[in-house]
């Protein structure tokens, strides 16, 4: 009896694991095809009417406005090819409008002397266009200890907009902009995909079923032989 509670229990593991990958995989495949089919969309010039986040996510857009620099923020624990560093978030004044839009500007290596101390960055003065890629919420790690009180200059690990638009007193368009293109700031814009790690999930997927019917093999070829060897027993009683 208790082999074949275990084997249920396996066999129940592993199918749940591998339909939980195989969801993980589709979600970020249904990602992988909004960027493929948004990206060769012509760029949507972002104003000061309120858009839906979700309806513009991973869309192409420009928008002119003007950086406030007095209340940036940023993200910890964001690493670069292994280095450690941070994602420098701002918001932008959008142009002929007291609306702002929450742009990520780029990635910014730790100060190897002090992380307390930000190296220093150019934060462009005046009206400019900003071109990037539309995200409906900012991307989050693993919240450690306490968050940290939102103000100008914060180093949290994670950031809500709404939440950045009480404090702030700003108006805010309820999205992010990851910024493209090079502005001569020297922060890092290589944004990795959202979408990445499908064949990953594929592969675990794969391992999990595969878990499960060795599992199901193991109990069915374990349970024949010894089947055969209590006939072969029983047998040899019998002409004893």
């Amino acid at each position: 009896m208790i082999p074949f509670i275990a084997t249920v229990l396996l066999v129940a593991l592993g199918i749940s694991l591998a339909q939980w990958q195989t969801r993980r995989g589709d979600q970020k495949q249904a990602i992988e095809n909004a960027i493929k089919q948004r990206g060769v969309e012509a760029p949507f010039q972002l104003k000061a009417a309120t858009e839906n986040a979700d309806k513009l996510e991973y869309r192409r857009v420009t928008v002119r406005g003007e950086f406030v620099s007095g209340w940036p923020i940023y993200l910890d624990n964001r690493s670069y090819k292994g280095m450690p560093g941070f994602y420098v978030l701002m918001p932008l004044k959008i142009a002929n409008s007291e609306v702002h839009v929450l742009v990520e500007r780029g990635w910014l290596p730790l100060n190897p002397q002090n992380r307390a101390i930000l190296l220093p960055y150019p934060t462009p003065a005046g009206v400019v266009d900003v071109e990037g890629v539309v995200r409906s919420r900012v991307g989050r790690v693993l919240q450690l200890g306490q968050p940290v009180a939102l103000k100008p200059g914060a180093i949290v690990q994670n950031l809500d907009i709404a939440a950045l638009a009480t404090v702030s007193n700003l108006q805010m368009q309820p999205l992010l902009i990851e910024q493209t293109g090079n502005n001569q700031d020297g922060l890092i814009r290589d944004w990795s995909s959202p979408s990445l790690g499908i064949q990953m999930h594929r592969g675990y997927e794969f391992q999990w079923y595969a878990l499960a019917v060795m599992a199901f093999l193991f109990f069915v070829v374990t349970g024949c032989r010894q089947g055969i060897k209590d006939a072969k027993s029983s047998s040899n009683r019998e002409h004893e």
